[in-house]
C-alpha cells in the first residue's frame, strides 16, 4: 500500500547505528545496546559515543558521519536538546530511518514539549528521513533476529518467530501485557513495535507492515489514539483483502465523553461509542482487555470460520458445562438442539447414554471407552446445525487429549480447548505444547467464550462482504443541494428544504411571516423559526394541537420565542400539520475528529439524551445495513408492534436512514451536524417532523 512506508530496511535494517550506546546497564541505551547484540542480530552495529572507543567489543565512532557506510536505522538515546542536531545529521549522511528512543516532548504536555517534537518532524520532513517515536520503547523483529529495545521481556534464549504481529504506542502493554504473554501461553510473535508518541511513523503504518507480511496472520494492536480514521478504514479493507484479522484494544474509552452539541446527535454520540461502531464496521476485532488479543488471535489464526453463533460443547464434567453455557449466554454464544441424525449417533455410539442435549454431559458413559471424547467430538462437529465445537477437559490422559486435538486440527469448524486441569500421564503435555502447535486452548470458559464470540462476529463480517457497495438511491438532487447557502444554524424550514432535496418524507407545512398568513387546514403545530433557537420545545416557543383561528397561539409563540432570547433572528413561525400515529426515531449526522461524518439512529424524541438509545454507522449505508441499525436498538420491538399495536413501516425507516447517509456523504465538508427528531414512522410510511442542521 503506497500510502504507508515501506518499512522493510527499518524493521530489517543491513547496517544498525545507534547514537548515546553505552556498556552501562543502568541506562537505557546500555540495556538496548545489549540486546541488540544478544538478540543475534547478524547485520553491521554502529555504536556512536564520542567518549568511547569500543562498547560491547564492537568499535563505537564519534559521530554518524564518521561510520564506514550508511545506516539503514539509527537509534537515537540522548537528552531530548541533542535529539535535533542528530536528526539532522540523519539526514546529512543519508539515513533513511531513525528511532528516538529519548522523551521529553509532546507527551510532557507543555509548549515547550510540543514544539521540540514539531522542529523534529520538520527536520526529518525536509530531509526524506522516516522515524518511530519520540518517547517510544522500540521494536522486537523475531523474523530477522533483530532487536532494538530495552524490555526485559526478551531477555534470555531468543523465542522463535510466530505468526502474531503486535504494535502498540505503550511499551509495557505491547511488549508486557501482549508480546510475553502470548508467548508464556505458547503463542509466538513475528514483529512487536511499541511506537511512543507517533511524530511521524504511525501506529497504522507499522500494522500495514504487518498486514502486508506473508509471516503474520493476525494483527494485533493497542491504540491509545487513532489519527486518521480514513487511512485506517483503507487499511482494514486491505487486511480484508489478504484474509489477515486485526484485533483491537482502544484505551481511553470512558475518558472521550459526548460534546455539547446543538443538535441531540452531537450530544449523544461519544467518541468511544463512534469508535465502537466505525471498527466493527470496518471488521477490526475490537476486544477490552490486553488478554482478549492473543487469547482471541488463538482461534483467528487457525483460519476456520464459523457459519453462525451456534455451539456444541461436551465434557465429563456437569458443572464446567453449566458455566460454558451461562457465560457463552452472556456473551452470544447460543447452544441451540443437535438435529435427530446427531442425537440418533449419540445413542448408537454411547448405549444406554440418553442425554443428548447440548452441551452435552457425557458423565461415567464415556469413562474407560476408547476415543469415546473425540468421537462425541466429531459427531457434533459433523451436525450442521452446529457452528462450532467446545470440548472441555479436565484432569485426561495424553491418549484423549491427543484424540480430541486431532479433530480440533482436522474439523473444518472452530474448536476452542477448554483444559481447565492437566495432563494426568504426561506432564509434558500442557496447554501450551498444544497452542505451539496450532490449537485454540483456554484455561477458564469466559476467555474461551470471549474469543469464540469474537471469531464468530469477524466471519459474519467476511460473509457480509460479498455485498455490494451501497448505492445512492433514486431521488436525490445531489447538485441543487450542493448549490444550497448553508451557513450557521439553519431553521427548521431551511433545513428541511435540504432534507427534501434527498428525498425524505416531509410533512405538510408552510413559514408565516405575520398572523394573517398563519392559516389551519386541520390540527396543525405552531413552531418559532429561528436559526438562534435551535431548541424550541426549551423556549415554550411550540404550540401543538391548535385549529381554527391560531392569531392567540400564533402570538403566544412569538413572545415565549422573544422572551427566551430577546436578540434572536425570527423568521416566522411554522404551521404544520399534527401527525399524531406512529413513534419517534431520531436520525442524524455528526463529525467525529478521527472518522469523519458518523451517522446515528435512535429512539427519538424529547429523552434522547436521556435514554441514548442509539446505533452508529459510518456512511454511506445500504437497506441492509440501515435495518441492523434499527435491530440494535432497545426499542425495535416497539416499531415491530407490541401489545396489540400495529407494526410499523420499518422499510420506510431504512429508506430515510440510507438516504441521510448519502447526505452525509455528498455534504460531509459543509455540515457539522444534522438532526431530524423526530422523524415519525407510520403504520405506513414516514413523515419528518422536525429537523436541524448546523453548517460547518
Amino acid at each position: 500500500m503506497s500510502e504507508f512506508a515501506d518499512l522493510r530496511r527499518f524493521l530489517a535494517p543491513r547496517r544498525v547505528a545507534f547514537v548515546g550506546a553505552t556498556e552501562d546497564l543502568a541506562k537505557f541505551g546500555g540495556r538496548c545496546m545489549r540486546l541488540l547484540v544478544d538478540f543475534g542480530y547478524q547485520g553491521e552495529i554502529y555504536p556512536v559515543n564520542p567518549k568511547r572507543s569500543e562498547i560491547f567489543g564492537l568499535k563505537c565512532y564519534p559521530s554518524l558521519a564518521d561510520l564506514p557506510q550508511v545506516p539503514d536505522h539509527v537509534g537515537i538515546v540522548l537528552p531530548s536538546a541533542g535529539v535535533l542536531a542528530t536528526l539532522a545529521e540523519c539526514v546529512s549522511v543519508g539515513a533513511p530511518f531513525a528511532t528516538v528512543f529519548s522523551a521529553g516532548f509532546a507527551e510532557t504536555g507543555t509548549e515547550e514539549g510540543k514544539a521540540l517534537q514539531q522542529r523534529a518532524i520538520s527536520i526529518a520532513r525536509a530531509g526524506g528521513l522516516r522515524f518511530m517515536g519520540p518517547n517510544c520503547n522500540g521494536l522486537v523483529n523475531f523474523v530477522d533476529a533483530f532487536a532494538f529495545t530495552s524490555t526485559a521481556s526478551i531477555r534470555g534464549a531468543r523465542r522463535p518467530a510466530g505468526d502474531i504481529g503486535v504494535a502498540s504506542q505503550s511499551g509495557g502493554a505491547g511488549q508486557v501485557n501482549v508480546m510475553w504473554r502470548a508467548q508464556q501461553a505458547g503463542l509466538d510473535i513475528s514483529y512487536q513495535v511499541s511506537c511512543g508518541n507517533d511524530a511521524d511513523l504511525d501506529l497504522l503504518d507499522y500494522m500495514a507492515f504487518m498486514v502486508e507480511s506473508e509471516r503474520t496472520k493476525v494483527v494485533l494492536a493497542i491504540a491509545e489514539r487513532i489519527a486518521d480514521g480514513e487511512r485506517l478504514r483503507r487499511l482494514a479493507r486491505r487486511a480484508a483483502e489478504l484474509d489477515k484479522p486485526i484485533l483491537m484494544v482502544k484505551v481511553g474509552r470512558t475518558g472521550a465523553g459526548s460534546r455539547m452539541a446543538a443538535s441531540h446527535t452531537g450530544s449523544v454520540t461519544g467518541a468511544d461509542e463512534v469508535c465502537d461502531a466505525a471498527l466493527r464496521q470496518m471488521g477490526i476485532v475490537r476486544v477490552m482487555d490486553t488478554n482478549d488479543l492473543y487469547e482471541t488471535a488463538m482461534l483467528l489464526r487457525t483460519g476456520k470460520r464459523a457459519n453462525g453463533r451456534r455451539a456444541a460443547a461436551a465434557s465429563i464434567s456437569g458443572g464446567n458445562l453449566v458455566m460454558v453455557a451461562d457465560l457463552g449466554a452472556t456473551v452470544g454464544v447460543e447452544f441451540p438442539a443437535y438435529s435427530e441424525a446427531t442425537q440418533a449417533k449419540l445413542k448408537e455410539f454411547l448405549p444406554g447414554f440418553s442425554a443428548t442435549t447440548n452441551p452435552t454431559d457425557l458423565t461415567a458413559a464415556a469413562i474407560g471407552q476408547r476415543d469415546a471424547f473425540s468421537s462425541v467430538a466429531r459427531i457434533m462437529a459433523e451436525d450442521p446445525g452446529i457452528d462450532a465445537v467446545i470440548p472441555v477437559i479436565t484432569f485426561s490422559p495424553k491418549a484423549e487429549i491427543r484424540s480430541i486435538a486431532a479433530v480440533s486440527a482436522a474439523s473444518p469448524k472452530p474448536v476452542p480447548i477448554l483444559w481447565t486441569g492437566k495432563c494426568s500421564d504426561d506432564p509434558a503435555l500442557t496447554p501450551e505444547v498444544l497452542v505451539a502447535e496450532g490449537h485454540a486452548v483456554y484455561r477458564d470458559a469466559m476467555p474461551c467464550m470471549k474469543a469464540l464470540r469474537a471469531a464468530m462476529r469477524h466471519a459474519e463480517f467476511r460473509r457480509n462482504m460479498s455485498r455490494p457497495a451501497p448505492q445512492r438511491p433514486a431521488g436525490i438532487a445531489v447538485e441543487a443541494a450542493r448549490k444550497m447557502e448553508l451557513k450557521g444554524t439553519l431553521s427548521e424550514a431551511q433545513s428541511k428544504k435540504l432534507l427534501g432535496l434527498y428525498g425524505l418524507p416531509l410533512t405538510r407545512e408552510h413559514l408565516a411571516k405575520s398572523v394573517e398568513e398563519a392559516v389551519a387546514t386541520g390540527i396543525v403545530a405552531l413552531k418559532i423559526q429561528s436559526p438562534d433557537i435551535p431548541h424550541k420545545t426549551e423556549a415554550d416557543a411550540i404550540r401543538l394541537g391548535v385549529s381554527g383561528d391560531l392569531r392567540q397561539a400564533y402570538e403566544e409563540v412569538i413572545a415565549a420565542a422573544k422572551k427566551y432570547k430577546p436578540d434572536a433572528r425570527i423568521e416566522g413561525v411554522l404551521v404544520q400539520e399534527m401527525v399524531t400515529e406512529g413513534h419517534d426515531v431520531l436520525i442524524g449526522v455528526s463529525r467525529d475528529p478521527v472518522f469523519g461524518p458518523v451517522l446515528t439512529v435512535g429512539l427519538g424524541g424529547i429523552y434522547v439524551e436521556v435514554l441514548k438509545d442509539v446505533a452508529h454507522r459510518l456512511p454511506p449505508v445500504d437497506l441492509v445495513e440501515a435495518r441492523e441499525m434499527v435491530d440494535e436498538l432497545r426499542s425495535v420491538a416497539i416499531l415491530k408492534g407490541t401489545r396489540g399495536k400495529p407494526s410499523l413501516d420499518i422499510e420506510a425507516l431504512a429508506d430515510c436512514i440510507v438516504r441521510v447517509s448519502w447526505l452525509a456523504v455528498d455534504l460531509q465538508d459543509r455540515i457539522a451536524e444534522l438532526d431530524i427528531n423526530p422523524l415519525r414512522v407510520l403504520p405506513k410510511g414516514a413523515r419528518v417532523v422536525d429537523a436541524l442542521v448546523v453548517a460547518s
